[in-house]
């Protein structure tokens, strides 16, 4: 029996991925190893029960208590904090959803590698500021890494059978997020309601906001550089507001391959639980008449100078990733808090990487695990100064 473990199982990702496990025969098909979430703590405890998991942890420590109470009498094992969660890692498993939200997934996923385990890889965040430290990993164990986001899920199937070598650029769709349409002189006053109103996707709260400021694309455009291996100037990005072709490889002879499917996460979850197999999933089809037409557009990077910043760390190397996706996550959590404006995001990014630029940290290409989590620390310290210096100059609070 196949021994799956779920990083993250409570998130948007983690939660279609229980969804589709259960439908295709739960724990009578699968040996659950082990569950992680954070703070929901009874939606962790049902999924544990509902998939006999042998361990369920929470990635806070106070909230052992509870974990406990809502398990007691099933026998799954409670666990909380890190060195719970990379435990967990460490155990056997065949497959590994890595969905945790963040930085903080990198050392799960990172553990996962290790053990030579399929990595089904939903946090892009671990490639964007480790990349060639977990492909290096990956490569030294057996481990194959099968991507979950659905552009690189999309990428990833135009290429079965192909050669990169015959590759001349891939395209990575973006919807454009739910201000796409807003003039860009009422971005700096958006809110974080504003936001969140994706018009195609259902995600979670992070990755929704990172969509309407583009940032996701931007660490997507990172990812597809680690993880591809392709030269910056073979990636593109194009607005495709329909979200229906989820990305597209050109090739040398000029076709161009398009991967279409409807806006749902189940797909490239599902594609990475199957493969190599190719197996049905409760996906709606395309009604491509009543659809009537695909639109594409270029994006401004005046209203997404996150694609810029990308572009810019890529040209680094180094540990730009790690300082990059440090000082988003830092932004991010100011911008949710109501201590900065929406346009405020990419402007405490570009701050944080001048600053740390102007030394030789960035340079670093040892890439060791000590030096990416170093540089995280000191970017989000740096990004935090950079934030407050922005919350100070327009008089925002909390609130």
């Amino acid at each position: 029996m196949r021994r799956l473990s779920i990083f993250g199982s409570t998130g948007s990702v983690g939660t279609q991925t229980v969804d589709l496990i259960l439908r295709a025969g739960g724990a009578s098909a699968y040996r659950v190893v082990a569950l992680t979430g954070g703070r929901n703590i009874a939606l962790l405890a049902q999924q544990a029960r509902q998939l006999r998991a042998e361990i369920a942890v929470t990635a806070d420590p106070a909230l052992l208590g509870p974990l406990r109470e809502a398990l007691a009498g099933s026998g799954v094992e409670a666990a909380a904090g890190p060195e719970a969660l990379n435990e967990a890692a460490s155990r056997p498993a065949d497959w590994v959803m890595s969905a945790i939200v963040g930085a903080a997934g990198l050392l799960p996923g990172l553990r996962a590698a290790q053990s030579g385990a399929v990595l089904a890889l939903a946090n892009k965040e671990s490639l964007v500021a480790a990349g060639k430290l977990l492909m290096r990993t990956a490569k030294a164990s057996g481990c194959r890494i099968l991507p979950v986001d659905s552009e690189h899920s999309a990428i990833f199937q135009a290429l079965a059978g192909e050669s990169l070598e015959r590759v001349d650029r891939i395209i990575l769709t973006a919807s454009g997020g739910a201000l796409r349409d807003w003039p860009l002189e009422r971005l700096a006053a958006a809110r974080v309601e504003d936001a969140l109103a994706h018009p195609n996707w259902s995600m979670g709260r992070r990755i929704t906001i990172d969509s309407a400021s583009m940032f996701n694309k931007a660490l997507e455009v990172i990812e597809a550089h680690e993880f591809f291996g392709l030269a910056p100037g073979q990636i593109e990005v194009i607005i495709h507001r329909e979200s229906i072709v989820h990305s597209m490889v050109g090739f040398c002879d000029g076709a161009i391959m398009a991967h279409m499917g409807s806006p749902d996460m189940r797909h490239p979850i599902g594609y990475a639980l199957n493969w190599p197999e190719r197996l049905p999933l409760p996906i709606a089809r395309l009604d491509l008449a009543a659809m009537g037409r695909l639109t594409f557009e270029a994006p401004d990077e005046t209203r997404f100078p996150a694609l810029r910043l990308a572009r810019e760390v890529m040209a680094a190397g180094g540990l730009a990733g790690a300082a990059f996706n440090a000082a988003k996550e830092v932004a991010l959590d100011h911008f949710l808090e109501g201590r900065i404006g929406f346009m405020d995001m990419a402007a405490v990014v570009e701050d944080t990487l001048d600053r740390l630029s102007s030394g030789s940290g960035l340079q670093i290409d040892a890439g060791g695990l000590e030096d990416v989590l170093a540089m995280d620390h000191l970017a989000r310290v740096r990004a935090a100064e950079a934030a407050r210096a922005r919350d100070g100059m327009t008089g925002r609070t909390a609130g």
